[in-house]
């Protein structure tokens, strides 16, 4: 089986702020109250976890029943680390990507079970798991020290509700302390306290940042690899396309017209001698004129197919599946529309298939589906995505060639910022599926 995949460029994520932006008086405020809350709904996450975890462990030798619980176990977690990384996020405008589901790559149960253990071993999400756990623990001392804070204002005011001479005790231990020392050693308690509240939520950011967020130099060095992978790949299109039209040209528009060039020079050579045959000849070079103005016409709409302008992807491909030399099924379902890259792009990478099957499947049919899908659906996605996937029952074994139409239709995804999975064992189907950002 052949299969073909090119990774999507992960979406972009915003530099992490500096300390002085980390520790504002409103973010500090923020992650006393955050912190304060995980330190109680901590305990609650982590029981759900493990109950989950023990029930599925527990009865898996029982007809599988414990594969629901795990199943849950694993979605729990990616659902707890998709709650801290928007609050993460959120709190210290980070402008980190939400977590993504894993997709199922493969059909079938073992597909399914493969795309539950990419998400379990989805290393993403068990570093924002790791930052709700260092939180709730951050947070459960953060809920001690305000208790701590309360008992020395407490304590602090006990002359107004003490007599004179009597000892107060300190946090309700054996320890007391004389009335009169009370304020001085409440105050200080309480002041204490207070910083040591400050001082967590501070470093509640800075672990935050450290565990969440993933290092700048990391991260430019994406960036730019993403940024070189994509301008390669525009240009190989744009090599392959050249290349492609060139070919066109010599073998067959240039013929063509070769061709009614001579036929013209002989019906004028014959015009005052043989009338009737330099009719005839006129009248083949007319059909002849007629058939180069067709061949430039579908050389103009490989090109650019200007009804994809005019009146949307839905129109054009159509148009392409009424001009298919196999029957195509088309099932196309767009709410609206995406950037101009983003519909050629689809737009090329069908008409070159539909080409590919015609001239080198055998197949007698093929089946287009498009859609426009949320990013939540597509994996490391971010925004809404163009997805097709063209499909044909030939005889398969396709591959990815340098030159050939399939490079240049990864290439042209690839540019795009898209993806593009081809599989096509021997025997068949074959199917391309891609997907492209709409607003590329």
């Amino acid at each position: 089986m052949t299969t073909e995949t090119l990774a999507a460029p992960p979406p972009p994520v915003a530099p992490a702020p500096s300390a002085q932006q980390l520790n504002t008086p409103a973010r500090v405020l923020g992650a006393i109250a955050q912190l304060a809350a995980l330190g109680i709904l901590g305990s609650v996450a982590f029981g759900a976890l493990a109950t989950l975890l023990t029930l599925g462990l527990s009865l898996l030798p029982i007809l599988g029943i414990g594969l629901l619980f795990l199943l849950g176990f694993v979605y729990a977690l990616f659902a707890l680390g998709w709650l801290e990384t928007a609050r993460v996020s959120g709190l210290y405008s980070l402008g980190i990507p939400p977590l993504s589901r894993r997709r199922r790559q493969k059909p079938g149960f073992s597909g399914f079970l493969r795309m539950v253990w990419h998400q379990f071993i989805d290393v993403a999400m068990w570093r924002a798991v790791a930052s709700f756990a260092i939180s709730a623990i951050l947070g459960f001392v953060v809920l001690a020290l305000l208790s701590s804070v309360g008992h020395s204002t407490a304590l602090a005011f006990a002359p107004l509700y003490r007599g004179s001479g009597t000892s107060s005790d300190l946090w309700g231990s054996t320890l007391t302390i004389a009335t009169e020392w009370a304020p001085l050693v409440g105050i200080l308690m309480a002041l204490a306290a207070l910083a040591g509240v400050i001082g967590i939520a501070i470093l509640h950011g800075v672990i935050a940042r450290a565990v969440v967020v993933p290092s700048l130099e990391a991260h430019f060095a994406e960036q730019a690899r993403t940024s070189s992978e994509q301008r390669a790949g525009a240009i190989r299109a744009s090599e392959v396309e050249r290349t492609r039209i060139e070919r066109d040209l010599h073998d067959g528009v240039q013929p063509r017209l070769v061709s009614i060039g001579m036929t013209l020079g002989m019906a004028q050579q014959k015009i005052d001698d043989d009338p009737e045959a330099a009719k005839a000849l006129v009248s083949e070079a007319h059909t002849s004129t007629k058939a180069a103005i067709t061949d430039l016409r579908q050389l103009a709409r490989g090109i650019h197919a200007s009804v994809l302008d005019d009146r949307g992807l839905d129109a054009a491909l159509s148009a392409l599946a009424g001009r298919s030399h196999i029957p195509v099924h088309l099932d196309v379902r767009l709410d609206g529309r995406c950037s101009k890259n983003a519909e050629a792009a689809v737009y090329f990478v069908v008409a070159e298939t539909l080409t590919n099957a015609a001239k080198h499947s055998r197949a007698s049919e093929a089946r287009v589906v498009v859609r426009l899908r949320d990013a939540d659906d597509i994996d490391g996605a971010a925004g809404q995505m163009l997805w097709a996937r063209v499909e044909d029952n030939g005889i398969g074994g396709a591959r990815v060639v340098p030159g050939g139409g399939l490079d240049g239709i990864t290439n042209r995804v690839l540019a795009a910022g898209g993806t593009a999975r081809l599989e096509s064992p021997i025997g068949g189907p074959t199917s391309l599926e891609v997907n492209v950002p709409c607003a590329s």
